[in-house]
């Protein structure tokens, strides 16, 4: 891979606002110069939560983003890379974007696109908080989340009081938590994804799919795009991304095994795959040692 296919953009331009508050007050990063800084938001290995205000021609392009990257939207649209296709998230939606593949975001309209964001830091060691039943992008009151962020950036700006801002972090935690792991998922896909996760090689079919899940095709598609994002297959093939990146990372197996284990026979169709849902091939995500 070239270097310039793996440079990263990090574009806001001139009309673009953003707040922020910073885990790590050592981030030198122009963009982060002076804004202020929280310790606590280590406990929960978060790098920083912020308030964005993106106007054309903002957009970012992260090839290895080190950490799962949640965004809510509260005004306006931008276009959001998700599972490999551009997406348009609206007010009243957050997407929830998995560390260790490219994430990218942009605004193409005049008109401003205000979202709040919560960027985690995670390495290979540590779980990301994406679950087998995470939602990619569904509906989201982000008001909860985004007065959180407004408190702690108000706290940490001011009196920065450790205690005060104990309790605004642990705020903004739980809520993108309720998010990731949604208490109203359904028993019946939980049941289905287990399934499935424990025979990723096998040659899945909506109809089976639906079987399992004791419902009909239409129900299980329309309940999944509700509460994951996804279509049933289209989840199945993020299932099957996620244990190849871990394989890829842990084990010496060869590409073409890896392939056969998520239920790829064809090596060819396997790596364009994981290029289109990861951002790299498999021998180029290896070379970087990352465990998602």
């Amino acid at each position: 891979m070239s270097s310039k296919q793996t440079q990263d953009i990090h574009r806001l331009g001139r009309h673009t606002r953003y707040r922020v508050v910073v885990g790590n007050s050592r981030d030198d990063r122009p963009w982060l110069n002076a804004q202020p800084s929280c310790p606590v938001l280590a406990q929960h290995h978060i790098a920083h939560v912020g308030l964005m205000e993106a106007r054309k021609p903002f957009e970012v392009v992260r090839h290895d983003q080190s950490g799962t990257y949640m965004m809510a939207c509260e005004e306006g649209e931008g276009q959001v890379l998700v599972d490999g296709n551009w997406q348009t998230m609206k007010a009243g939606q957050a997407c929830l974007l998995p560390p260790f593949v490219m994430n990218s975001f942009r605004c193409e309209s005049d008109k401003p696109w205000k979202f709040t964001w919560v960027r985690y830091q995670e390495d290979g060691e540590r779980q990301p908080i994406l679950f087998s039943h995470s939602p990619v992008m569904a509906a989201y009151d982000d008001a909860a989340l985004r007065y959180a962020v407004e408190g702690l950036r108000s706290e940490a700006a001011a009196a920065a009081d450790p205690g005060t801002m104990q309790l605004w972090v642990d705020l903004i935690q739980s809520y993108v938590m309720r998010f990731a792991e949604p208490y109203r998922t359904d028993d019946r896909l939980a049941r289905v994804w287990s399934a499935v996760d424990a025979k990723l090689g096998a040659d899945w079919t909506l109809a089976e799919l639906a079987q399992l899940a004791a419902m009909s095709e239409e129900h299980l598609r329309r309940l999944c795009k509700q509460q994951l994002g996804r279509s049933p297959m289209q989840h199945v093939i993020f299932l099957r991304m996620h244990r190849a990146s871990y394989l890829l990372a842990t084990t010496e197996e060869k590409v073409e095994t890896i392939a056969r284990a998520v239920g790829y026979r064809n090596p060819f169709t396997f790596s364009t795959t994981f290029k289109k849902w990861v951002g790299w091939r498999p021998s180029d995500f290896r070379a970087r040692g990352k465990v998602t």
